[in-house]
């Protein structure tokens, strides 16, 4: 805090005193007795009839600003018009009518007021800072405005907590894109933009890029289109501090798309991280002459041909059989021949998707029985701190470990769950190949052969592709 530079005002005889009369009244307490601005106004300037000789005052009034910040106009000219020396004292009714926030308080004080050696009265409590004493009620009073406004802060997150845990939107702004609040019921409604909604997960499902779908829909970046088809308000479900509440609101799409579109885009940033390879297909490639694996290898100015690693010497430990004569081929034309066995495939060839349902179902289930065991364990805790009984404390040892197991089992149920999901998504790209493969990037084309071929074999001229369904 800064020193007080409080200096003796000086009343010039026949200098009148020049008086900022400030009242500000908030939104939540316009109608409250004792802030209305007509109070404050009266009762302010009957206060200036009890200072001697002649006073000016003026009325500086912020109507509907909370005192949480000085950025009020009222506020503002009254800081300009104090530093200018327009004014002798400044008048408020209560203190925190001038402000709640502690350190702001303070500033307005030791470093506006006093050295521009303006005094400040607070009717209200009875002091002015003309004196030490003054000074000094100033600075503890402060503090209990800036706790009555964190106590209102802590009222309305409980509040904003216990609407939350309902089902209705927390409020506060941030309305996601495809729905509008509807204050009256305290709940989100779709909009007009819930269409484009579906469509970025359809067009996402169907193997468009994102960077596509967004410019197809009008929207301004990739990040943007991400951001939409990401958030779990979409199927019904509002996230607040952390934490996932059933929402009393309607979705827009149903979990099963919402799930498909995640495990999608999971996949496809996962190969973004873990695959930078800028061939399309490095990792898939083996001979099958002496089942090594087989490498790109630049072949001049021609291009890339495809190379057994048992024909090189720079990693030996890759070799299988020195003498393997399998030949080496164009990686273009390897490239060309799975490209074109993707397209003629037709939905016969790639199948019914496998129901991934069980594996979740196990999971959810799991997860009920971990909260009634933790339900019972707090019970357990309960009467052991009232009885404090060895055998309750062996049956909480027991609890505990069960608990233990069970989140060991439902990570990998979970983990499961998302291969399935996966897998299924990749089925759905596929299906729509022809049509989506052109507004592909590089590493998209490469996540989606990733997604369903295990391997492919190049044996004397001849490829065979070996998929994972």
């Amino acid at each position: 805090m800064a020193k007080s530079k409080m200096r003796k005002i000086k009343d010039p005889e026949g200098e009148p005193i020049r008086a900022a009369l400030y009242v500000r009244v908030s939104t939540d307490r316009q109608a409250e007795e004792g802030y209305s601005i007509e109070v404050q106004t009266e009762r302010l300037t009957a206060y200036t009839k009890t200072f001697d000789g002649e006073v000016q005052f003026e009325l500086y009034v912020d109507d509907g600003f909370s005192g949480a910040t000085l950025e009020r106009p009222a506020m503002q000219r009254l800081i300009q018009d104090a530093e200018s020396g327009a004014v002798t004292h400044v008048l408020v009714y209560k203190l925190d009518r001038l402000s709640r926030s502690q350190k702001d308080t303070l500033h307005l004080i030791e470093d506006v007021f006093l050295p521009h050696n303006v005094a400040f009265i607070s009717i209200q409590e009875s002091f002015n800072t003309a004196t030490a004493f003054g000074r000094a009620v100033v600075g503890i009073l402060s503090v209990f405005a800036q706790l009555e406004r964190e106590n209102i802060y802590e009222r309305t997150r409980s509040g904003m907590q216990k609407r939350v845990e309902a089902g209705y939107w927390p409020g506060g702004g941030g309305v996601p894109f495809g729905y509008d609040y509807d204050a009256e019921r305290g709940i989100l409604v779709p909009n007009a933009d819930a269409e484009t909604v579906r469509q970025i997960y359809d067009l996402y499902l169907r193997g468009y890029a994102l960077q596509t779908i967004a410019n197809m829909l009008g929207l301004k970046y990739e990040k943007l289109a991400a951001q939409i088809m990401l958030r779990k308000t979409n199927i019904g479900i509002i996230e607040y501090n952390g934490e996932e509440y059933k929402g009393l609101h309607e979705p827009i799409v149903s979990r099963e798309v919402y799930e498909k579109a995640i495990a999608l885009h999971r996949q496809r940033s996962m190969a973004r991280v873990t695959v930078p390879a800028r061939h399309l297909l490095t990792g898939l490639l083996w001979c099958g002459v002496c089942g090594a694996r087989m490498r790109y290898q630049k072949w001049g100015k021609a291009g890339y041909k495809l190379v057994c690693y048992s024909q090189q010497i720079s990693k030996p430990y890759l070799v299988k059989d020195p003498d393997c004569n399998n030949e080496t081929v164009w990686a273009e034309d390897v490239e060309a021949a799975v490209t074109h066995d993707l397209m003629a495939m037709t939905a016969n060839d790639v199948g019914a998707p496998e129901d991934g349902a069980p594996a979740l179902s196990l999971a959810e289930t799991l997860k009920r029985k971990k909260m009634a065991l933790e339900t019972k364990l707090r019970r357990l805790y309960d009467l052991y701190a009232e009885a404090g009984n060895r055998v309750l404390l062996e049956s909480i040892d027991e609890l505990r470990s069960e608990i233990e197991g069970l989140d060991e089992k439902i990570e990998s149920e979970e983990a499961r769950g998302t291969l399935t999901e996966s897998a299924k998504a990749a089925r759905e790209n596929l299906r729509n190949i022809r049509e989506t493969w052109p507004y592909m990037d590089d590493r998209e084309k490469r996540a989606l052969i990733l997604s369903v071929i295990e391997k492919i074999t190049v044996i004397h001229g001849q490829v065979q592709i070996d998929y994972r369904f």
